[in-house]
């Protein structure tokens, strides 16, 4: 298939660049897979389409405040981005301005609190810092750093909390799951009481979601590869669903992909810790879920193609047609679609 095949015009101003007022008043479309039909509903709504013995699964990845701004020892400013955890205190990270931060060069975040040396640079033109500090890191990331918004979000956030889910709980994400963010706790109360089982997966969001497809031919895109996790009692419970008759609904295309990524032809799943570079495009033939909440996404993207790959391309582009046509929002603080 082409890239030109998942394109569609889109505004810019239905980019959302806040969050809704609150969480689950966001829109939510329920697309119908095998008839291509639509309804307009709100977020809040969800429960109504779910049944006793389904299966609620969702990411609990939390977003690492990976941004730091700062200063090299040599004078001038810089950004720094962090991408992975290479251990000793090793990352890898975006530098701006790249040019002037050759390895060798020292670098110095919060008056001090926190400095880092370039000690080498990836093929990609990443740079590897070596950070120091005395304490724990993650807690002085949570103390200097800032949220790495998307490219497309041009304003500040507020409460950077807006862009973690309520059940965030494992962090290492570079991004948001972005369809997790229209979950309240009430909300999610509301679900189980409806006899749903509410389940979690993990899986750390790279800055990779958001590289665009540049092969015209999507067969010979190169996925970027994320680390997940299945915990035992998450697969025990998709099992336990499927064996019942139940229906297994993943909550955004990372529960998506870590749950296609491992299951076998039946479906089944075992516990599972490492790393998933699925590709996911129309011709895949779904072997875990049965439904998908998700946000809505960037033209050309390989999310709009996985989107496609369960719901048919045809009814998904009538129904993003239909969602820019209502004035929908989209993007990581827009609105959600149900697909079942």
């Amino acid at each position: 298939m082409k890239r030109s095949d998942f394109y569609f015009e889109l505004p810019e101003e239905l980019i959302a660049q806040t969050p809704s007022a609150r969480r689950d008043h966001s829109r939510l479309m329920h697309l119908d897979r095998r008839t291509g039909a639509v309804e307009h509903r709100h977020f809040y709504d969800l429960p109504e389409y779910l049944e006793p013995g389904d299966c609620l699964v969702l990411n609990d990845s939390r977003v690492l405040p990976a941004r730091l701004l700062g200063r090299r020892m040599t004078g001038g400013a810089v950004e720094v981005v962090l991408l992975t955890d290479q251990d000793g205190g090793v990352w890898e990270c975006l530098t701006r301005p790249g040019r002037k931060t050759r390895p060798g060069t020292e670098l110095e975040f919060g008056e001090g609190k926190l400095t880092a040396t370039v000690v080498g640079e990836t093929t990609g033109g990443n740079k590897l810092l070596q950070f120091h500090y005395t304490g724990i890191f993650l807690e002085i990331l949570e103390e200097l750093g800032k949220m790495p918004l998307p490219p497309y979000i041009h304003e500040e956030l507020e409460d950077s909390e807006r862009y973690q889910t309520v059940y965030s709980r494992v962090t290492g994400s570079a991004a948001a799951p972005t369809a997790g963010l229209h979950f309240t706790p009430e909300l999610l109360d509301q679900i189980r009481a409806k006899g749903v089982r509410v389940c979690f997966v993990t899986l750390h969001v790279g800055l990779g979601t958001f590289r665009p497809v540049k092969a015209e031919n999507i067969e010979d895109h190169e996925m970027h590869a994320e680390y997940c996790v299945i915990p035992e009692e998450t697969a025990t419970a998709v099992n336990e669903t499927h064996a019942n008759g139940g229906r297994v609904i993943a909550v955004g295309t990372t529960s998506c992909r870590t749950l296609e990524s491992r299951a076998d032809a039946d479906g089944r799943l075992a516990p599972y810790s490492g790393w998933t570079n699925i590709f996911i495009y129309p011709g895949y033939r779904y072997k875990c879920i049965d439904g998908l909440v998700t946000n809505f996404h960037l033209p050309e993207s390989t999310l709009i193609m996985l989107v496609s790959a369960f719901a048919g391309r045809e009814n998904v582009m009538r129904a993003y047609h239909e969602a820019v046509e209502k004035r929908y929002r989209f993007f990581s603080f827009g609105d959600a679609m149900l697909i079942l």
